[in-house]
C-alpha cells in the first residue's frame, strides 16, 4: 500500500491507522533522540533507538554502528509493534538520514517502508508527547542478504574496478580529511566518490525530484557505461542508507552497504587512505 520509499506528509496523514510511525531521531553530537520524541513526536509514532534496536554494540572489525542479529532485529520491532507485512513509515529531523537506517533494514529484507520526506518538519498537525502504547507483534527473523552487504574485502576490490562506483556519503569535509573529532583516521578510502549524503535534499528539506538526483549521481559515474556496482559507504552505516535511498528514488538500481564504513576502514592501519577532494588523493 505504500506507494513508494519516500511518502509525504499529506499522504501519511491520511494513513496513520494503516502504518506504524517510527520516529528515528538520533544525534551524532551525543544529544537524546529520546529527548527529542518525548519533547513532541507524531501521533502514535513509537521510538526506536538506533544504537539499541538498529545495530549492535561497537566492534573493531564491524564499526560503531554493525547490524544487529536477524533475531535482535526482530525481536526490538515486536516489542515496537512492528509484525510481518505491516508497513512502517520512518521520521526524523535530519533529512531523512538516520531514518534511511531503518528503511534500508526493513527494504533489503522486502519489509514494506518508507521514510518520510521533509521529516517531522513536514508534519502541520499537532505533535503528542504521549508515549505510543505500542501493541507487540511478531516480526519473523530473516537473515540479512548477502547480496545488499559489501565488506572491507569487497571495497578494496571494487575501488580498484572499473566496472563499480563506490560513493562516501559523508560530508565533503570529511571525505577531504579535515581534522574532526569523529573519524579514526581522516580521509576516505583510495578511488572512493565523494556523494555527501545532504546534496540529496532540496532547499525545502526534502529529497530533490528523481531527475535531479539522476543527474547528480551520473556525473558522479553511477549508471556510466560499463558500471555494474555501487557500494555506498559513511562514517558507521547509516547515512550511506540515504544515497541507497537518492539511488532507488532516482531509478538507478540497487547499491550495496558497507555497514562498517569508515568507523572501521579508517581504524584498520592495514587498510589505505586517500585524502583531499580527488578520489584518488590529493
Amino acid at each position: 500500500m505504500l506507494p513508494g520509499p519516500l511518502v509525504s506528509a499529506d499522504w501519511l496523514s491520511g494513513h496513520l491507522d494503516d502504518v506504524v510511525v517510527a520516529d528515528v531521531r538520533w544525534y551524532l553530537d551525543g544529544r537524546s533522540g529520546r529527548a527529542a520524541y518525548d519533547a513532541g513526536h507524531l501521533p502514535g509514532a513509537v521510538f526506536v533507538d538506533l544504537d539499541v534496536d538498529l545495530a549492535d554494540p561497537p566492534s573493531v572489525s564491524g564499526g560503531r554502528h554493525p547490524l544487529p542479529t536477524p533475531e535482535r532485529f526482530a525481536a526490538s520491532l515486536s516489542r515496537l509493534g512492528i509484525g510481518d507485512g505491516v508497513p512502517v513509515v520512518a521520521y526524523d529531523d535530519a533529512g531523512g538520514s538516520v531514518a534511511a537506517r531503518l528503511w534500508w533494514m526493513l527494504w533489503v529484507l522486502d519489509h514494506p517502508a518508507a521514510v518520510l520526506d521533509g521529516g517531522i518538519s513536514a508534519w502541520t498537525g499537532p505533535l503528542s508527547t504521549r508515549p505510543a502504547a505500542a501493541v507487540p507483534a511478531e516480526l519473523t527473523p530473516r537473515p540479512w542478504p548477502p547480496d545488499r552487504l559489501a565488506s572491507a574485502d569487497d571495497v578494496d576490490r571494487l575501488r580498484r574496478d572499473p566496472s563499480a562506483v563506490v560513493l562516501d556519503a559523508r560530508v565533503a569535509a570529511r571525505y577531504r580529511g579535515e581534522p574532526n573529532d569523529i573519524d579514526p583516521r581522516l580521509g576516505h578510502v583510495p578511488g572512493a566518490r565523494s556523494a555527501p549524503w545532504p546534496e540529496n535534499l532540496g532547499p525545502d528539506g526534502r529529497l530533490r525530484a528523481p531527475v535531479a538526483l539522476r543527474d547528480r549521481l551520473r556525473a558522479l559515474g553511477v549508471g556510466a557505461g560499463g558500471v555494474e556496482e555501487v557500494v555506498c559507504y559513511c562514517g558507521s552505516g547509516v547515512t550511506a542508507c540515504h544515497d541507497v535511498l537518492a539511488l532507488e528514488v532516482a531509478g538507478l538500481g540497487r547499491a550495496r552497504l558497507y555497514i562498517a564504513s569508515w568507523s572501521a576502514w579508517g581504524g584498520d592501519p592495514a587498510r589505505p587512505v586517500a585524502t583531499g577532494d580527488e578520489p584518488g588523493g590529493g
